[in-house]
This record gives C-alpha cells, sequence and structure tokens, in this order.
C-alpha cells in the first residue's frame, strides 16, 4: 500500500466555508462510492455545516480530561482501524491536549497517510509556518499553532 494523498481547503480566516466545501466534497465522493469517514470536524454551532455531517461516518472521538475538563480529540488508532479510503480531518494546526499521540493534529494526519489513507482537511492561512513572520508583521500576534 502507497502513501495517502493530502487534500487541503485552505482559507484566508477563520468561518469563510472551509469545512463546509470539506464536507460538501466528502459526501460527493460518498455518491461516487469512495469510502469516506469523518475523522475529526468541528461544527463550530453553524447549522448549515452540523447538517453537513447528517449522511457521513463519523469515527467517535478519544476523550481527554485536560485541567478538570473533558476534551476530544481526533481517535488515531480507531481511524487506522477503520482503514477508510478518505478521512477528514478538521483544523489541520490544531493543538492536541496534552498527554496525546501527538503534539499536533498534522503529526496525526502524517500517521494516516503513512498508513495509505488519504485526508482532505482544513487550514488557515495564517496558521503556514512559512507565513509566520508575515502574518506577525500585518497583525501584530504571532500564531502558535501552525503546520510546517
Amino acid at each position: 500500500m502507497g502513501r495517502g494523498t493530502l487534500r487541503i481547503h485552505l482559507g484566508a480566516a477563520p468561518g469563510v466555508g472551509k469545512t463546509y466545501a470539506m464536507l460538501s466534497e466528502a459526501h460527493r465522493r460518498v455518491e461516487r462510492g469512495t469510502d469516506c469517514v469523518v475523522a475529526f470536524v468541528e461544527h463550530h454551532g453553524r447549522p448549515r455545516t452540523e447538517a453537513l455531517l447528517d449522511g457521513l461516518e463519523q469515527v467517535p472521538r478519544s476523550e481527554v480530561v485536560h485541567r478538570s475538563a473533558l476534551r476530544t480529540e481526533m481517535d488515531v488508532d480507531a481511524v487506522l482501524e477503520r482503514a477508510p479510503a478518505v478521512a477528514l480531518v478538521d483544523e489541520l494546526a490544531h493543538t492536541n491536549v496534552p498527554g496525546s499521540r501527538n503534539a499536533k493534529r498534522w503529526q496525526d494526519v502524517e500517521e494516516l497517510l503513512r498508513a495509505g489513507i488519504d485526508v482532505i482537511s482544513t487550514v488557515n492561512i495564517q496558521h503556514l509556518e512559512s507565513l509566520g513572520d508575515v502574518v506577525e508583521s500585518i497583525t501584530g500576534v504571532r500564531q502558535r499553532e501552525t503546520v510546517p
């Protein structure tokens, strides 16, 4: 089995429709017979985005207690065990809860790709590490969550 491919929906800012576009693409792929699952998606309370989760298989998330609060993260082992052709993974630059398998979600995605799973993901332009200096010069803020 070869390495999976990565497709990224890139956006200029939060709320521009990256997750919506990714979920719409997943529905088209499922309609064509592709084995596609939701590994991790945040709908951020947006009803139209949340509605697009209907009809898509969702891999259960892992639950992690951090600072006395229950958090959920992508369950990498569950996705690897399910072994879909395509996995949807939202927010590529996300920092996982301490104690998670990997520090960053992009590292989780790297594991899926090495296992031959194609991944569709999302990221905002300001989270690209190579643009860190440019983003900081414009916004005055250094991004902590970046993707190399």
